[in-house]
Order: C-alpha cells, then sequence, then structure tokens
C-alpha cells in the first residue's frame, strides 16, 4: 500500500543531511587556530630538527709547508791509496754499518813486502858505510896536531862521515815510504757509518785515488727543504719539522741550520734539518714537511655546519625565535674536522650542526634535545620515595 505523504518527507530529510555533509566538509576550520592562538603556539610546521654548534675558541698550530730531498749529512769517499796493486778482499758491501778503523779491503802485499826488504837491506848498507866513515873521521882527527895528515885530508874524512850519515837519512826514508805503502794495502772506514756505494772488485788492479767506497758518516740523513725568500726568516735553529717521506713514513726533525744565501735563480733558500734513523727514510728520497713555528688562538666550527655556495662559505646562524639567516663566513686553516672562522661568527652565536645545506634562509628549525647526566640517588633517599624499605645487603 503507497503512502503518498511520506515521500515529502523522505526528500526533506536527504536534503538536510546533504546539507550536513557539506557544511563539514566545505565549513572553515576555526577551532584549530582559535587553539593555537589561545594556547600562544606558532602553527608553522618546523623544517628540520636540528643540533646546535657554537664558535669554540682553539689553539691552531701555526705551520709552513715546504718540499726538498732527503740526503747525507756528510759523505766520505774512500779510496785507493796504493798503485798498481791487486784487490784480493772486500770485506764489506752496500747497507753495512761499519765502524771507525774497520777493515773494508785488502791488496795484495807480496810486491810492497819485497820493496820494504830491499830497503831495509840498503839502510842496514848506509849504516854500516856511515860508521866506516865516523871511524875514519875519528882517526884524523886525533892525527891533526902531529902533522902526518894535512887539512884537506882531515876534511875529507870529515866530508865522508857527513855523507855517510845522509845515505843512512835517505835508506831511513825509504824504508819508511815501503812500510807505509805496506800499510796501505789495508783499506780501512775512516768513520762510523754506513756504506752507501761500492765500486770494489776482488782481482781489480787500481790505481792511486780510484774511489771505492762512499760512506755516510754517523749515518746521519737531513731533509735540505726549499723554503721562498720571504718565508725563510720565520724558521729558526731549533724548530721542529714533521718530515714525510715518499715511502709514507712520517719523521719529525729538527731544524740544524737555515741556508745564509738564497738562490739567485729560484729566489728560494735551502733549510737543513737533522733527521732520526729510520728503515723507510733512505737518501735521495723526495720529502714533503711542514715546519711548526707555533700557535694561535681562533674560532672554528665544525666542517658540517659550513655549507659552500657559490664559491664562498655559508652557515645557518639560529635565530631566538628559532628561524635561521645565511651568514657568510671567511675561513681558514683546518684542523682535523674545526675549520677556523676569521671573520662572521662570534663566540655566542648558535649555528646548525649538521644539515645546514637542506635549509633556505627564514627556514624555521626544532632543537634536538639534549639528553641530561642522570643522578643516581642515594638508596635511602629512593627507599623513602618508593616507600619500600632498602634491599639487605648480603
Amino acid at each position: 500500500m503507497n503512502h503518498p505523504r511520506l515521500k515529502p518527507a523522505l526528500l526533506i530529510t536527504a536534503a538536510v543531511a546533504a546539507l550536513a555533509v557539506a557544511a563539514y566538509f566545505l565549513w572553515p576550520s576555526g577551532e584549530p587556530a582559535a587553539t593555537a592562538k589561545n594556547t600562544g603556539k606558532s602553527s608553522v610546521k618546523p623544517a628540520l630538527t636540528v643540533s646546535v654548534a657554537q664558535p669554540t675558541p682553539t689553539s691552531l698550530p701555526i705551520t709552513l709547508n715546504a718540499n726538498g730531498n732527503i740526503v747525507a749529512w756528510q759523505e766520505a769517499v774512500i779510496g785507493s791509496e796504493s798503485s798498481g796493486l791487486r784487490l784480493t778482499q772486500v770485506l764489506v758491501n752496500v747497507g753495512d754499518t761499519v765502524q771507525a778503523g774497520q777493515l773494508l779491503a785488502r791488496f795484495s802485499g807480496d810486491s810492497v813486502q819485497a820493496d820494504v826488504a830491499q830497503a831495509r837491506a840498503s839502510l842496514v848498507e848506509a849504516q854500516a858505510t856511515a860508521l866506516d866513515a865516523a871511524s875514519n873521521a875519528a882517526r884524523a882527527r886525533t892525527l891533526q896536531d902531529s902533522g902526518a895528515l894535512s887539512t884537506q885530508q882531515i876534511n875529507q874524512y870529515t866530508t865522508a862521515e857527513q855523507t855517510a850519515k845522509a845515505r843512512v837519512a835517505a835508506a831511513q826514508a825509504v824504508l819508511d815510504a815501503q812500510q807505509l805503502r805496506g800499510n796501505n794495502t789495508r783499506v780501512v772506514a775512516p768513520d762510523s757509518g754506513v756504506i752507501s756505494a761500492r765500486s770494489a772488485t776482488v782481482g781489480a788492479v787500481v790505481g792511486s785515488g780510484t774511489e771505492l767506497f762512499r760512506l755516510i758518516r754517523g749515518g746521519r740523513l737531513e731533509w735540505r727543504a726549499e723554503v721562498t725568500s720571504n718565508e725563510v726568516t720565520r724558521i729558526k735553529p731549533g724548530a721542529t719539522a714533521l718530515v714525510t717521506a715518499a715511502s709514507g713514513e712520517k719523521v719529525r726533525g729538527t731544524v740544524r741550520m737555515v741556508a745564509p744565501t738564497v738562490d739567485p735563480l729560484t729566489r728560494n733558500a735551502l733549510v737543513y734539518v737533522d733527521l732520526p734513523r729510520n728503515p723507510g727514510v733512505k737518501a735521495g728520497m723526495y720529502a714533503q714537511g711542514e715546519f711548526a713555528l707555533g700557535s694561535v688562538n681562533a674560532l672554528t666550527l665544525p666542517q658540517q655546519a659550513l655549507v659552500l655556495r657559490d664559491g664562498f662559505s655559508y652557515a645557518m646562524r639560529i635565530e631566538p625565535d628559532n628561524k635561521v639567516v645565511q651568514v657568510k663566513l671567511q675561513t681558514g686553516r683546518r684542523l682535523g674536522d674545526a675549520v677556523e672562522i676569521v671573520q662572521g661568527a662570534k663566540p655566542e652565536e648558535r649555528y646548525v650542526a649538521v644539515g645546514a645545506a637542506f635549509l633556505a634562509d627564514g627556514d624555521t628549525v626544532q632543537l634536538a634535545a639534549v639528553p641530561a647526566t642522570a643522578t643516581a640517588p642515594e638508596p635511602n633517599k629512593a627507599s623513602a620515595q618508593t616507600g619500600t624499605a632498602p634491599a639487605a645487603t648480603k
């Protein structure tokens, strides 16, 4: 059975429901704004949650970089003092450490010993002749007053005596020279050090003055750094230098001397740095180093707080209302992760520590909570607050 009176009522009910739905979705939401206004909180959503970094006063070392070669402090050339002799023994090789007076090589001494024996025989003969001449001269002088011998004859005996003495001296000199030549068959180290080169070969016949070995005196090495003329006056003897050899080995040396002159072609001066013994540092290596010239106090920021834009360094300064302002900074030296701020920052200012590259000038940030250091309460107070008895101690 149809009820025609119910249709208008259903239509009215549907229309009211549609208006209610439209009002729900289209009506401006005034309650949140009113709530935010009443609570005093900003409706702007933070762009990022960041940690804070402040410029820190730091003592930065003052260094001066330089390049140069590692060479021997002094290199001695050990040569042959004998001529025409054959090498029979070579007792050392490159890299060996030797002591002063140590035997390095030996020449054949057979011919030298024969010459020494001949010189000794000549000396004995000269001594015998001199003895006979001295006896004749003594007898002649005893007859000088008797007139048995003329003055001329007496002078002849006296001259023969002096000539015989001179021949003895000459024969002694020849013997000394031959004995010295015999001593030169032994090649010894003039000083303690390390053999850096060897040209001696067993069986070779070498002439006088031929180089046999090269010796690094004392095994000492030095770094000869090249420094420009306008910077050399900053380096003083006794300064410390950290030298990095081509092998990657790092050694710390001491400035021994600064060259008194500057090369007129390169306008560089040499700085001589004594190096300690190290297996990774060899003569002839190229090395880089830096001289320690003191320290200076400066403000630093972490590297992560800086952003490079258009060739300049920027940082995001946090204002009291938690908005960030892009600040242009002038940076200087680096020490690990810290960067020197030459200009543009103050110690009391706050900056975004990490994530500054994701922020724009005027963005609002939220500061990350700093975890507080928890302090453990005393057992008695904890028991009183919780109302429980302290645990028994075993």
